[in-house]
């Protein structure tokens, strides 16, 4: 168990009660003082956070710096990406050891009927190579440092990219001419990351943020002019969210608006920048669609993934026309809704569509090829695992013979193969590099399933080295996150295997809320049914335990943001549970935050979480299961929760009420820390390295807290 040392005290925030009073219910907030970032006060009191974690944990630097350099040592520093093909060249990243960040490069296509990437070596240099954009030269001098948009004009002459040096998620553009090298005049602030080309290359469109940070404007900028750029179009609706970008086709711009359960779309011919943007079909209160662009039989088409009449999505084909769509009653139906599949996202090329889906709580991948006489039928693609995540990623082109797909698994490192459709083949292009002898053998993934309280059966996806004794006394991490129709798949982690070598268990817990099992598994996880979340949670730390993979003073929870809401909730609700909870940026004043509409994103996830300000029974529910509102008077696990100072989606305030509430409620000795990233976002700390020590950190406190080996 981490150690408290005497010598700096856990600090004790000063209580400043306000009342909160809705629907006749009266609150007493002793810590929102807190928010007040320009109070010397408040990052006085970080500060002594920070200061009390330092020492309560400095036993832990030997064994710290011990999983850096086993992290380290497994990675390959000096490395390549598999190269894309877009145009007349191959584009991929590098990385060089002792370097942050990646280095964006590219080399000419040599053979423009040879569709196999070029080998090339990462530590040698590369005949022909031209240096994009080095991201090690734009995060000189800056403590945080992140990528926006990385976007390449058509013809290839021109680079748009966008950086966040403070983290708080707004980005400024510029671009440069890749035959000189020079760096335009062009420079745009206050951006969100990411930024679209016109297809002749003399416009960029992004957008812009409101006060609550919601992307809420898209507007227009010709490059190299001078003249101010044109507001395209404003969402006036708060609960949207806007953003904009290129059919894979590259014909039609698109703007696309969203809820979380409403979507709208616009288009205008990419080649007519300075055109007006028509609707495809007008939103309609829960209606959800996407839409990609096909040619059909020789007919522009728009590929379209909605929800309407069927609730895990269909795909269907519209023609394209000027008008907007009164509905889709005269679409054609490609692959019809499902009960047990969930379709999620489309990927349209000149003659395959690729269609991502979810069925068994496996992401998987078909293939439809699309010629003259039409749509042909969906052929999944067979990866050869248990357990899997796959993903459809790095195709530039319109009409490659190859598609590039991504695959990994718990105990099979992230690899990035070329299907090839015409002989069903899956060609390994790269499999991540693990340094230092691992062998995949030597581990095991499970798939197991847990029983809720009302009887549902939720998924566990588990991994451990295969002597890894099943009598209870292996420690274990089990993570959750179940918000947002988010999946957590079993992924390869080099960092995870720090925990695998000392004996630990590590289990994902597909809880509702999420989308592992389909649109209703979220739909029992939301609003008036969240608590589902939190017992589904703790039903699975229980079903580990009754399996005999660990015992619960050997079992430690790690979520993070909407998960860090499930770690508070379950604190509350089993601490007996657990041996310790990590609670990372995490969403635990929940309700304070959805009750007041000037927050950053506030009135965007009523619909995910209901609208305790308007309706009373949402707020007693939410009131019900908060963390910040529920700390009790008993004895809690330990507890370390990791915020950010600049973070704009879960504020630091939220964890930092919520410790100081621990610390004056919770019975029991054992520790409640707290530790602010003073220069980070919501993404923590920026930089490989950086990254590293962080989670290093972590790891340390995690096998520290349930006593295993160091």
């Amino acid at each position: 168990m981490t150690a408290t040392d005497p010598t700096v005290p856990a600090p004790i925030a000063e209580r400043r009660p306000v009342t909160r009073t809705h629907h006749g219910d009266a609150f007493v907030d002793d810590y929102e003082w807190l928010r007040d970032k320009d109070d010397p006060a408040t990052l006085a009191y970080l500060e002594a956070e920070n200061a009390h974690t330092d020492a309560a944990t400095a036993h832990l630097e030997p064994l710290r710096q011990q999983i850096f350099d086993e992290i380290k040592s497994r990675t390959l520093e000096t490395d390549l990406s598999v190269p894309t093909r877009h145009g007349a060249w191959w584009y991929y990243a590098r990385t060089l050891e002792g370097q942050q960040y990646a280095i964006r490069c590219r080399c000419a296509v040599t053979d423009p009927d040879d569709w196999t990437p070029p080998t090339l070596t990462a530590d040698s240099a590369i005949p022909g190579e031209e240096v994009l954009l080095d991201s090690n030269v734009e995060a000189e001098g800056h403590e945080f440092f992140s990528l926006g948009a990385f976007s390449v004009s058509d013809d290839e002459n021109f680079l748009a990219w966008s950086v966040d040096t403070q983290g708080d998620e707004r980005y400024t553009i510029r671009v440069k001419d890749l035959r000189t090298g020079e760096v335009l005049a062009d420079e745009i602030t206050g951006a969100s990351g990411g930024a679209t080309w016109s297809a002749d290359g003399t416009h960029l469109f992004y957008t812009t943020v409101d006060d609550a940070w919601r992307p809420f404007r898209v507007w227009r900028h010709a490059v190299g002019s001078g003249a101010d750029d044109v507001l395209v179009h404003e969402e006036t609706d708060e609960r949207y969210f806007v953003g904009v970008g290129r059919t894979h086709s590259e014909k039609y711009l698109v703007i696309g608006m969203s809820s979380k359960i409403t979507s709208e779309y616009r288009v205008l011919e990419a080649d007519d920048p300075e055109g007006e943007f028509r609707v495809v079909l007008p939103r309609r209160d829960g209606v959800e669609y996407s839409l990609e662009h096909a040619v059909v039989g020789g007919e522009d088409r728009f590929v379209v993934l909605h929800n309407e009449g069927a609730l895990n999505f269909e795909l269907v084909t519209v023609p394209v026309q000027d008008e907007p769509l009164a509905d889709l009653s005269g679409c054609t139906v490609v692959i019809p809704g499902s009960d047990t599949t969930r379709l999620e996202d489309v990927d349209v090329f000149a003659r395959h569509i690729v269609l991502s889906y979810r069925r068994d709580a496996l992401a998987r991948i078909g293939v439809l090829p699309l010629g003259p006489d039409g749509i042909g039928a969906l052929e999944e693609v067979d990866f050869g695992e248990e357990l899997f995540t796959s993903g459809v990623g790095g195709n530039a082109e319109w009409d490659p013979p190859l598609i590039r797909v991504g695959v990994g698994s718990f105990v099979t490192p992230s690899s990035v193969l070329d299907y090839d459709p015409s002989t069903k083949e899956l060609i390994l292009r790269k499999q991540a590099p693990v340094l230092g002898g691992y062998d995949s053998d030597e581990y095991e993934q499970h798939r197991s399933w847990a029983v809720a309280d009302d009887g549902t059966r939720v998924p566990v996806s588990i991994v451990c080295r295969k002597d890894t004794p099943r009598d209870g006394t292996a420690p274990a991490l089990i993570y959750g996150y179940g918000s947002y129709e988010a999946s957590m798949d079993p992924g390869f982690s080099v960092m995870r295997l720090s925990l695998l070598d000392r004996g630990f268990v590590f289990a994902i817990a597909h809880v509702r809320g999420g989308g592992e099992l389909g649109r209703h598994w979220y739909d029992d996880g939301k609003t008036l049914s969240k608590k589902n979340t939190f017992t589904d949670f703790v039903a699975a730390a229980r079903h580990l335990v009754d399996e005999g993979w660990t015992s619960s003073d050997r079992l430690v929870a790690e979520g993070g943001s909407a998960g860090g809401l499930l770690m508070g909730a379950v604190a509350n609700l089993a601490p007996e549970a657990f041996a310790g909870i990590v609670a990372a940026v995490p969403f635990v004043d929940a309700l304070t935050t959805i009750l007041d509409p000037s927050l950053p994103l506030t009135v965007i996830e009523w619909d995910e979480w209901g609208n305790p300000l308007d309706d009373p029974e949402v707020y007693a529910y939410m009131k019900s299961y908060t963390p910040y509102e529920n700390v009790g008077a008993h004895d809690y696990p330990a507890i370390l929760a990791v915020t950010s100072l600049n973070d704009t989606r879960v504020m630091y305030v939220e964890p930092a009420k919520w410790v100081a509430r621990l610390r004056a409620t919770a019975t029991g000795d054992a520790p409640i820390l707290l530790k602010t990233e003073m220069h980070a976002g919501h993404g923590g700390v920026s930089g490989r390295y950086a990254s590293w020590k962080e989670r290093a950190w972590e790891l340390a406190w995690i096998i520290d807290t349930v006593g295993a080996k160091a």
